[in-house]
């Protein structure tokens, strides 16, 4: 079969698309190995559905499901448009809801794509931990999330303690002239990724709650790159650059 390889800020992810939805979690865990497979942090596949342009099936590297991935939706929002699989402007399911995605300034090996991640919510603002006020926060999938004030510090023993007792993934971050500097620890990937979209949505949108950045502002993960992060009457937007590496055939 054929399938995509692309990276979105520091996420990388396998692509490809098929007729109809079944159990991968298999073939994700073969595709996503950085060693015995094509290496990733996560596998899409695009499938039809009848009322929006496309769903998607999201797998972690482990193989686990994912309701949500932020960077996710931008790599596959470019994938189905340069596949003739949805406009340029397209909405499709996932399962943590419909999100709405757009791409502009495309080239078929890149473009800047922006989407709508699904409304926020706030599961528990008063969680304390190790002398930490943290916040758990729900955007699409649950993020616990904290203010640092050295993002070169981030404990990746406490990240992993969290994760568990939360069920969520952890993510520190640090305001820098109204913008935000975020370190994610994912569960599925269960290491720090070099960026995580509905992570920097999640720290994006307490420190907004907080008043300490505006309504629009920069976020930087730990690749360097540069998100846009903004709210408006319906949700949290994400905007930023993907990337397609590669394309190859897998033998199944």
């Amino acid at each position: 079969m054929k399938v995509a390889k692309y990276s979105a800020n520091g996420n990388d992810f396998v692509i490809f698309h098929a007729d109809k939805k079944e159990e991968r979690y298999d073939l994700a865990r073969e595709l996503c190995h950085r060693q015995e497979g094509i290496g990733a942090d996560g596998l899409i596949v695009v499938v039809p559905h009848a009322e929006y342009d496309f769903e998607w099936e999201f797998y972690n590297s482990d193989g686990s499901h994912a309701d949500m991935c932020g960077n996710g939706s931008r790599a596959c929002a470019h994938y189905a448009y340069n596949n003739n699989l949805a406009p340029a402007v397209m909405d499709f399911l996932t399962g943590a809801g419909v999100i709405h995605a757009e791409v502009t300034d495309n080239t078929p090996r890149s473009g800047m794509v922006l989407s709508e991640l699904t409304p926020p919510e706030i599961i528990d603002d008063s969680i304390e931990f190790n002398g930490h006020s943290w916040w758990l926060v729900n955007t699409g999938v649950p993020h616990l999330v904290r203010f640092t004030d050295d993002i070169s510090q981030f404990d990746i023993e406490e990240a992993r303690e969290l994760r568990y007792v939360y069920n969520a993934n952890v993510n520190v971050m640090y305001v820098e002239d109204g913008n935000l500097r975020v370190r994610t620890y994912e569960r599925g990937v269960e290491d720090e990724t070099l960026a995580c979209g509905t992570g920097m949505a999640a720290c994006f949108y307490r420190a907004y709650k907080e008043g300490k950045v505006q309504n629009n502002i920069e976020v930087y993960p730990t690749s360097g790159d540069t998100l846009y992060l903004g709210v408006n009457e319906r949700t949290i937007t994400f905007k930023g650059r993907v990337k397609k590496t590669f394309e190859t055939e897998w033998e199944v």
